[in-house]
């Protein structure tokens, strides 16, 4: 059968407040493809099923972050060692920070649903096209981003509050920041105990870091972008192991801002493909894509599958080039795309 495939989460922030979200996705998508409302995991699984077998040719997801790993994780449980067709991310979410880092443009899911279609069905002068990011394998879950310590902080504060948004975000990274600068109490800046070792027999030493982080996508939100390594080496992430002081990374803000390093005497660094964190408490608290998890006993980090993300929606969108786009493809058989269409924008 073919055509587009669009899962959405009901229970996405931005879809919650919008309850004929899934009947407006599926009159904009009318007969080129089909629309599923996900509300459970088995939900979910069951949806992969349906979708393989009718060959879907892309996969849109409506929700933000969380919404994005959980499906794809679920999806990769299902089609296995098959490739996962081309990723559409349609926001729908309040965090949508991958879908930022790799370019998709801001707007409503069913207004990018529409410009998804445009170009989906016009192959000939400007085909969808994609870029292609490993997500990493984090316990039994699949992600792009990965964090503890301040992290897991930062999304538990950011979880207090019904707001959701970038701007109650931003607040709280500023409060942290004042706090951390006035030297008042915030759980932003709680710190994780453990090390960190890797499959090459090197290793971050047993001691606290504000985070252990990780990434396969430059940013890890409102535009900061420590794993500024993250495509160095094929099938690798960029893991940090930042060591400094609450005080000191918050100095260290402009350069996280700008893609620069923080320095050996504030932050570990590695490329690496596998990597295994043991926390002194036994327990692992850590962030996948803006979902807070717990794992007992050591946690295995490790290369994922490639996926390949869709990264225009609508007609004439261009994003601003920050760097060589050799992992931009199209649809007619990955052709290697323009020097124009970037994969990296801020």
């Amino acid at each position: 059968m073919g055509g587009i495939g669009v899962v959405i989460n009901p229970r996405s922030r931005q879809n919650q407040g919008d309850p004929r979200a899934a009947v407006r996705l599926a009159r904009t998508l009318g007969d080129h493809g089909v629309v599923r409302t996900a509300r459970t995991r088995e939900d979910l699984a069951r949806i992969a099923e349906d979708f393989r077998k009718l060959s879907i040719d892309v996969l849109g997801i409506s929700g933000g972050d969380g919404t994005n790993h959980v499906t794809i994780t679920g999806f990769l449980d299902v089609y296995e060692d098959e490739p996962l067709p081309p990723i559409a991310f349609l926001r729908g979410g309040t965090m949508n920070t991958v879908a930022n880092a790799i370019g998709v443009p801001r707007g409503r899911p069913d207004g990018l649903l529409a410009g998804l279609i445009a170009r989906y069905t016009d192959r000939g002068q400007d085909p969808l096209r994609w870029v292609e990011r490993h997500v990493m394998r984090i316990g039994s879950h699949y992600g792009f981003i990965f964090g503890t310590g301040c992290v897991h902080g930062f999304i538990a504060e950011y979880n207090r509050s019904e707001e959701r948004s970038a701007r109650w975000a931003a607040k709280v990274l500023a409060r942290a920041s004042a706090a951390v600068i006035l030297k008042t109490d915030t759980q932003v800046a709680a710190r994780w105990e453990g090390r960190v070792h890797f499959d090459d027999g090197s290793a971050f030493p047993d001691r606290d870091y504000l985070a252990v982080a990780a990434g396969t996508v430059d940013q890890i939100g409102l535009g900061f972008r420590p794993f500024y390594r993250y495509d160095e080496r094929p099938e690798s992430f960029h893991m940090l192991g930042i060591h400094t002081s609450a005080l000191g990374f918050v100095r260290k803000l402009g350069d996280v801002w700008r893609a620069r390093p923080m320095g050996e005497a504030h932050t570990f660094e590695k490329i690496a493909r596998n990597a295994v964190l043991e926390a002194r408490s036994g327990v692992v608290r850590y962030v996948c894509d803006g979902d807070v998890h717990e794992h007992a006993g050591p946690l295995t980090v490790r290369i994922g599958p490639r996926v390949k993300l869709l990264v225009e929606h609508k007609p004439g969108h261009r994003p601003t080039l920050r760097r060589a786009p050799h992992d931009v493809c199209n649809l007619r058989g990955d052709v290697p795309a323009p020097a124009r269409v970037a994969d990296d924008p801020r």
